[in-house]
């Protein structure tokens, strides 16, 4: 995809830039052909757009805000602003910092970057047409309203993690549009949806096994121990990283408390060097300790923000009077109701077919993806389907069938030796 047109699509569809608005892009010198591309999206919605390039050294971390900046964040503040910067865990106090001056008269809007590539437009997580925005968008509204009568979450990995915390009074918002009640900021690339906990309720194990925010991938697993809402333990046989994470949550007493939730539900977003991406994928979760005072409700005031990614999550959301939602298995997104053909819209298989079972993956208005088993002649196999509504009939675009476990288990061995080439070194 063309960059300028996925910077101009995620100004319209996220921020939703108004022709005739202003927006200030502060891009680091180190990023400045995308600082360019959001340049000539904004010009073409036909906005005020002001690009400030900003100097960069790579062994200097920023703590405080550069002079050039004050005039755009004080007396001449625009109506939009987008941070197109490196995403170093040691400036992370920095863009805190930053942030708190862009919104603080919560009328100004924030698309906020730290670590996109030029990709991530072109072929990533922000290469989205507007249509593509609105399908996740509505896949971010249906979650939501799965999850309005939450008051506790479990998670559990293969991996490890065996965790819970308390969403009580918490409400799940989402970084796919701007909000125009609450003013939160946002990321770019989106793709999440998001709460934070209550701050004292995180118990359990948490083990980190894809990525940590600021430091990226890790090759060797991360395990937290929490005990009401605060990390009491940290190991990992990965000696630096061991030490980058708990520098970060020494930085101050409110560092170790949990300060959000998240799921990825972005259906482009890759696992990359950069978690500004990789934490958007769709079917993960993320757990972050610090700063949350910008969400709805939050309490903690940190300096510092740390995210913890972790692979194939298992979720249920539990409302107060005791009821199970299945929320995720094993990275799956679940149908809300298991009587999924009389509840919702019939699977569009073929009659020929005797459908056994079957999983959504992902569905919209326009694109619906699912996973099922399917009986004919005696014999079962599994079918991967991939369909498109044309003139409000499903068509079907692609499936892939499995016949037999012997074959099930020789794609799964193939997928899984190349599955690790999906990261981009």
């Amino acid at each position: 995809m063309n960059a300028n047109e996925a910077a101009k699509n995620a100004l319209q569809c996220v921020l939703e830039a108004k022709e005739d608005e202003s927006i200030v892009i502060f891009c680091d010198d180190a990023k400045a052909e995308i600082g360019e591309a959001f340049k000539k999206g904004a010009k073409e919605l036909k906005l005020c757009t002001k690009l400030v390039v900003l100097k960069t050294s790579a062994e200097v971390f920023r703590t405080e805000i550069p002079k050039p900046l004050m005039k755009h964040l004080t007396t001449q503040r625009p109506d939009m602003y987008v941070n197109i910067l490196t995403g170093t865990r040691e400036e992370t106090p920095f863009r805190i910092k930053l942030i708190h001056l862009e919104t603080q008269d919560h009328k100004t809007r924030l698309g906020h970057c730290p670590g996109i590539t030029l990709d991530m437009l072109t072929q990533g997580a922000l290469a989205f047409t507007a249509e593509e925005h609105q399908q996740m968008q509505n896949f971010a509204e249906a979650l939501m309203e799965k999850l309005k009568d939450a008051v506790k979450i479990e998670v559990k990995n293969p991996a490890g993690t065996n965790i819970s915390l308390s969403v009580k009074n918490r409400p799940f918002f989402t970084d796919t549009r701007i909000d125009w009640k609450l003013m939160k900021w946002m990321n770019l690339p989106t793709g999440e949806v998001i709460v934070a906990p209550v701050e004292n309720s995180l118990d359990g194990k948490l083990v980190c096994d894809l990525a940590i925010g600021g430091i990226g991938p890790v090759n060797a697993p991360v395990t937290i121990k929490a005990k009401q809402g605060k990390v009491d333990s940290v190991t990992s046989k990965n000696v630096e990283v061991l030490k980058s994470v708990q520098n970060a949550l020494h930085i101050d007493d409110m560092a170790k408390v949990v300060g959000e939730f998240a799921f990825g539900i972005n259906p482009k977003a890759r696992f990359t060097q950069e978690f500004l991406e990789a934490e958007k994928m769709l079917g993960t979760v993320h757990i972050a300790f610090g700063a949350n005072t910008d969400m709805p409700s939050g309490e903690n005031s940190s300096a510092n923000h740390m995210d913890f990614l972790i692979s194939k999550p298992t979720v249920n959301a539990i409302t107060e009077k005791g009821s199970v939602i299945r929320v995720l298995v094993d990275g799956v997104f679940q149908e809300a109701d298991p009587n999924k053909e009389t509840a919702e819209e019939k699977l569009p298989i073929s009659e020929f077919y005797k459908v056994v079972d079957y999983t959504t993956i992902f569905k919209s208005d326009k694109w619906w993806e699912a996973i099922v088993i399917f009986e004919a002649y005696g014999k079962r196999q599994i079918g991967l389907y991939l369909w498109q509504k044309r003139k409000d009939t499903w068509k079907r675009k692609n499936k892939f069938g499995v016949r037999t476990l012997d074959e099930w288990n020789k794609l799964k061995n193939a997928v899984d030796q190349l599955a690790t080439k999906l990261a981009i070194k």
